[in-house]
């Protein structure tokens, strides 16, 4: 049988609170009629002696009277109110404070990362300079006890070691650029322009509209080609507008304002070299000194695959030796006589870029500088072109926390 205790229901929430209110007040009721009976019981005091007794009574009376009717606790309620606002306004000043400490400590920190950051560029800045200093030495300076002549030849640029060197607390590295080992910019001609973007892979639109486009910009009139760019009909329509040079390129960076090129092509994406690495405006002569060149303008300049390219590079100097350019050309593949043989030569390099990077052992922080020098031979020493106070080139130290 189910037990009818089990049958009963239990009560809503809404009766349960009603209830316990019934009951709260009816024990109110009870005590307030007990505590006015004990108030009417205490009177005044009949005896003389007892002096000050009336006034007792009558503080027992309205004590007794004030706590019946409910307005002691009403006066302690009030003051518990005032005292909680106190402590909401004393927790918001908490509160205010603490943001104010943390900003200011944030702030700090900040200021003293930045100039930690600054120091440490500062440091690879200077390491910089000196492995720039250090490179330009070893040109102009041939080893003690060597055989070789004073003149740099194409192996010192070649075959450069290329090992990061310490130096106090940070450490620096050196690469040399042979100019001559680079396509000129300003003396390609329009079929060799088209050649190499080919061989870069460059899809024929864009191909067709960068050769023409750079022609415009070397040219000195106004009328483009059909797929160049003038003034009137493309750079002045541009927003900022701009005019083209109409004269020969000052800079390889000049090359991001012409039609049709991108910063992809431009620099270079992963694994690819830029076109800042194959065009140059510094080299003496219009032919590419192949005893210098690298594997990627080899591959632009003459269409050797990319792959066979770079293997010639690693083997150049362990295999040529003091070879010639008809050994060169062996080497890459081509016969004597071929068409090739007039897109390059073998020389002595005499302008060369200086990249140097340096950085401080104990920080990420590396800066990488670029000089471009003439060298003049014998005494004379050498003749600055261009100087690049903070490259951004491909170029880079490999830190000690990466190897």
């Amino acid at each position: 049988m189910t037990s009818p205790l089990k049958k009963a229901r239990m009560p809503s929430a809404g009766l349960r609170v009603s209830l316990r209110s019934d009951a709260i007040r009816l024990c109110h009721a009870r005590w307030k009629t007990r505590l006015m009976l004990l108030a009417r019981r205490i009177g005044p005091s009949r005896s003389p002696q007892a002096g000050g007794g009336d006034g007792c009574a009558r503080s027992a009376r309205g004590f007794i009277a004030r706590l019946a009717s409910g307005t002691f606790l009403t006066g302690l309620g009030e003051l518990s109110n005032q005292r909680g606002v106190a402590l909401v306004l004393v927790l918001w000043i908490f509160i205010f404070l603490f943001a104010v400490a943390f900003d200011f400590s944030a702030s700090v920190r900040e200021e003293g990362m930045a100039s930690h950051r600054y120091a440490a560029e500062g440091e690879g800045y200077y390491l910089a300079l000196a492995g720039f200093e250090r490179g330009l030495h070893k040109l102009l300076s041939p080893p003690t006890g060597s055989s070789r002549p004073a003149a740099v030849q194409w192996k010192d640029i070649a075959c450069w070691d290329l090992s990061e060197e310490q130096l106090g607390g940070g450490f620096y590295r050196v690469r040399p650029t042979d100019e001559g080992g680079k396509i000129h910019l300003n003396r390609v001609d329009e079929a060799t322009l088209r050649r190499v973007f080919t061989n870069l892979g460059v899809e024929e639109h864009q191909r067709a509209v960068l050769v023409d486009s750079m022609m415009d910009w070397r040219d000195q009139d106004d009328l483009h080609r059909a797929n160049g760019a003038e003034k009137d009909d493309y750079y002045g329509q541009l927003s900022p507008p701009y005019s083209p040079k109409n004269g020969p390129f000052d800079m390889v960076e000049e090359l991001l304002w012409v039609r049709g090129m991108t910063p992809e092509l431009f620099y270079g994406q992963e694994g690819e070299v830029g076109l800042r690495e194959i065009f140059t405006v510094d080299s003496p002569m219009d032919r590419v000194n192949v005893g210098t060149a690298s594997a990627e303008v080899i591959h632009a300049l003459l269409g050797i695959p990319l792959k066979d390219s770079r293997r010639f590079v690693e083997e150049r100097c362990k295999l040529m030796g003091e070879g010639t350019l008809a050994d060169m050309l062996k080497f890459l593949g081509i016969p004597a006589g071929d068409a090739a043989m007039r897109q390059v030569v073998f020389a002595a390099p005499t302008v060369i870029a200086l990249e140097a990077a340096g950085y401080h052992a104990e920080s990420d922080q590396r800066r990488q500088v670029k000089g471009v020098v003439r060298l003049l031979g014998g005494q004379r020493g050498f003749e600055l072109l261009r100087w690049l106070d903070r490259d951004t080139g491909s170029f880079q130290v490999k830190m000690q926390s990466e190897k």
